[in-house]
């Protein structure tokens, strides 16, 4: 009976990580799918607790451990959450993310240890034979948790700016020898090793595996950020269904390989935004800012706009379409612009936003503020679309956004984003660019649209720009 109550616990868990996935794809069921994944889970986890028998009868008795494991990691997760500013959300993301690679990775070392442990106590040949699947497993674990763990790591330092981007001639060369040399030791543990040397092997395999994610996302830089995380948080998925399998556990199988699955398919949409490959992207081979410092500058002369002249255009424009980027994020001006959209649509004006897929520092990251700030979801335009209404744009209002703006993605061919889609936000009659100076986005790229005879520079904090900008639309 405890048996088929468990069973129902996982089947619940596993409807509930669908359904909250299937919720996820609209920003306004995002919250509420997300906390319906979280009850899914919470029924697993507490089944698992309590009813968990493992093949000789024998349940769960380490209650202490167990509750304060969960009691610590509940404290941390709930001051991090609340805590985080939204600026850091991506660096939570990327922290987290390892965290869950790190488990996968520990949970294989210490079914390797159990495997190990019957390999010296029993009939070798026969064993061995016996647990090859399993083994497989495990290694397959290890090595992709051990990746997602040390890359994650090296993605939280680049995002808060503790780690520069590395990189060094040959390194693409290096990283395809060392992903090569990873496998082939597994395999090689895999189809059969002397008993004295699977440890160190193993223990082998960890290192370089942990290595390999370092030296994979240290060069990567740039707006490519967001394809990295998100790869990163499939390998994780793909680790954790690692662990439902050697479990048999199939409510952590179903959540490891919707999240895997759900990781790959963004990710392959971030690369096709991006204009990037998978295979660039498994050898980190892209987003260098080595590479993008070396780009020539666009040069000419830009032109500022007063905050008179930008209030009397933006409140005679028949449609303005604003576009946020991370210039919006660390000033935490989001409720402010929120409050601009409502008072040009006073004056008549019709207020949209569009959203470039891989604006910001994740997958995301622009939606998540602007429901913060509690804009209609409605008003959020994805890139084509947006791309489709500047002709017919009075006014594009850009808050913060560079590289997904950046002309040269379409007609230089020596820029680093060059085949990028963009925002093609020249084609409106007029383009307000918000920055704080001059300097190149996080791509290190100048950008050309700054020097074209449509666009005017409004120099400023974002937040502060938009409140004086505010004031002066009232006084029209």
């Amino acid at each position: 009976m405890e048996l088929n109550i468990l069973t129902i616990c996982y089947l619940i868990g596993s409807i509930t990580f669908i359904l909250g996935l299937k919720m996820l794809s609209n920003p306004a069921t995002a919250r509420k799918g997300n906390l319906i994944a979280a009850g899914g889970m919470g029924i697993a986890i507490i089944g698992t607790i309590f009813l968990y028998q493992d093949e000789h009868g024998q349940t769960l008795h380490n209650y202490a451990w167990i509750f304060g494991g969960l009691v610590v990691g509940g404290i941390i997760g709930t001051l991090a959450a609340k805590k985080v500013k939204m600026t850091a959300m991506p660096e939570m993301v990327s922290l987290f993310n390892g965290m869950g690679g790190a488990c996968a990775a520990l949970i294989s070392i210490s079914e390797f240890n159990h495997l190990l442990n019957g390999y010296n106590g029993s009939n070798a040949d026969f064993l061995l034979a016996l647990e090859k699947p399993t083994l497989l497993i495990v290694m397959a674990g290890l090595i992709i948790g051990s990746v997602s763990f040390a890359g994650s790591m090296i993605a939280w330092g680049k995002l808060n700016g503790r780690v520069k981007d590395v990189s060094f001639k040959g390194q693409h060369i290096f990283n395809l020898l060392m992903f090569v040399l990873v496998l082939s030791l597994a395999t090689f543990l895999i189809i059969g090793t002397p008993d004295k040397i699977m440890l160190p092997i193993f223990y082998g395999v960890f290192f370089l595996a942990l290595l390999y994610g370092i030296f994979f996302v240290l060069p990567i830089g740039g707006a490519d950020m967001p394809v990295v995380i998100s790869l990163l948080n499939s390998f994780t998925g793909v680790a954790a269904a690692c662990g439902g399998f050697l479990y048999g556990n199939k409510v952590m199988l179903t959540g490891g390989i919707l999240v895997g699955a759900a990781g790959t398919l963004l990710t392959m949409l971030m690369c096709k935004a991006m204009n990037r490959s998978i295979k660039n992207v498994l050898i980190g081979s892209f987003g260098s800012n080595a590479v993008a410092s070396e780009t020539a500058h666009a040069g000419g002369t830009y032109k500022e706009i007063s905050l008179t002249d930008a209030a009397m255009v933006m409140s005679y424009a028949t449609k303005v379409i604003i576009v946020p980027g991370y210039g919006l994020a660390v000033a935490q001006a989001q409720h402010t612009c929120h409050e601009l959209e409502k008072l040009l649509e006073e004056k008549g004006v019709e207020v949209k936003y569009a959203i470039h897929p891989v604006a910001g520092r994740m997958p995301g990251h622009m939606n998540v503020l602007l429901a913060e700030a509690d804009v209609s979801y409605d008003k959020l335009m994805e890139m084509e679309d947006a791309n489709s209404e500047f002709k017919t744009t009075d006014v594009v209002l850009i808050l913060g956004a560079n590289d997904v703006v950046n002309p040269a993605a379409k007609v230089d061919p020596s820029s680093p984003i060059y085949g990028m889609p963009i925002l093609e936000v020249e084609q409106a009659k007029t383009v307000i660019v918000n920055k704080r100076s001059m300097k190149p986005g996080y791509a290190g790229i100048e950008n050309a649209l700054f020097f074209q005879p449509k666009t005017s520079m409004l120099f400023g904090d974002s937040k502060a720009a938009l409140q004086k900008l505010i004031a002066e639309i009232k006084s029209v």
